[in-house]
């Protein structure tokens, strides 16, 4: 048995980066480790936002009247503020996490990942610019990553803050890479040189329709299709077009993430029932990465919606491109809105999808298996 760190973005208030940090540490613990999460310190964001730089108790007054003022019923603002003030005090205990940060424990291994890890160049002040990230001060006997992401952060921006060096150099730290995505393949190779290996996010590399005994049975009283997306990212044509979809198809429109003008039901829950939730959808419509993901495991209809990145805005076309292309599904991608109802009336066929994530899963256990042997004690 090893004593096994994870850093990654644990701490990060959203359902997909909570199921990714259960899926690995499931699967570590399934190999018999002894795992932890571990914390990072949060520099300064090399992106420099006006009016985005707020921390602290400033940034989340700022958060709650950004989310009063969203175009959705009012209703379900509240809710969404609740669910967002609530979640760290209701799930974090899950993952074993204390309000004391876990900084720079003493380790085996020290895993980084997975999750955007490595994005370094963006504006978030919650993540800022911290190269322990990136391995650096650790007091652990082997540095890996695991399914790292560079998001949408290029060799073109290190370069731009002049960070290529400084970057490069860590990386080389490490004894194994392994990333989820061909940008960050590629950023890796540029930098340093090596091809790391590639590997699934673990929401979809644990199974967790199959092991996770947490996932409740919700009876569904109603037929509904999920829609999945940050508040704001669906404009209010995409936001008219789904609700004219959706009353076609005589499904309600529950959201969650996030709160939209065009939903019926916001839907506060842990995220185990997410995944129920996802399970039991008609169909579903988003513009995120483990929206997708969540799509995928629970075999359900969807499409995905690709928001480009413009200047120094956040866009999700590298990420989510990659992980449709790598399973068989970029049929599901739209940049318009208007290619809905074509997308989703086409059937997915899930056979062959399992049969790529049952390959997949086995990879990802050998990587483990090789860095992290049993008899590591």
């Amino acid at each position: 048995m090893a004593k096994v760190g994870i850093l990654s973005m644990q701490r990060i208030v959203n359902y997909g980066s909570f199921l990714q940090a259960f899926g690995l540490k499931a699967m570590l613990e399934d190999l018999g480790h002894e795992v932890q999460f571990v914390d990072y310190r949060v520099g300064a964001p090399l992106v420099e936002v006006k009016n985005k730089q707020r921390t602290g108790f400033k940034r989340k007054i700022y958060k709650a009247f950004e989310a009063i003022n969203y175009e959705a019923p009012f209703n379900q603002k509240i809710q969404f503020i609740l669910y967002k003030k609530q979640f760290a005090k209701k799930y974090h205990a899950i993952l074993n996490l204390t309000t004391t940060p876990n900084y720079t424990p003493e380790l085996d291994v020290l895993i980084v990942g997975s999750d955007e890890v490595f994005n370094c160049v963006q504006h978030n002040p919650k993540v800022g610019y911290s190269l322990e990230l990136f391995g650096k001060d650790n007091r652990a006997k082997k540095v890996i990553s695991y399914a790292a992401s560079f998001g949408n952060t290029t060799k073109a921006k290190l370069q731009q803050y002049k960070k290529t060096d400084e970057i490069g150099n860590l990386l080389r730290d490490f004894e194994a890479l392994s990333v989820r995505d061909e940008n960050s393949a590629k950023v890796v190779r540029q930098l340093i040189g090596q091809s790391p290996k590639y590997h699934l996010d673990p929401v979809l590399a644990y199974d967790y329709i199959g092991k996770c005994k947490l996932i409740p049975i919700i009876p569904s009283k109603e037929k509904y299709l999920i829609l999945y997306a940050y508040s704001l990212r669906i404009s209010a044509e995409e936001a008219n077009l789904i609700s004219k979809y959706a009353k076609e198809k005589k499904l309600k429109i529950y959201a969650i993430g996030g709160v939209q003008k065009c939903s019926d039901r916001f839907i506060d829950c842990s995220p185990f029932e997410v995944l129920a939730y996802f399970i039991n959808a008609e169909e579903v419509i988003t513009d995120t990465f483990h929206g997708t993901i969540f799509s995928i495991i629970a075999k359900r209809q969807f499409t995905t919606l690709v928001r480009k990145s413009v200047g120094i805005s956040y866009g999700n076309e590298e990420k989510l491109t990659d992980l449709l292309m790598r399973l068989n599904l970029s049929c599901r991608l739209i940049y318009d809105i208007r290619e809905l109802s074509n997308i989703q009336n086409r059937p997915i066929d899930y056979a062959k999808i399992d049969f790529i994530l049952e390959a997949e899963r086995k990879r990802t256990q050998e990587y483990l298996e090789l860095q992290i042997p049993r008899g590591n004690e």
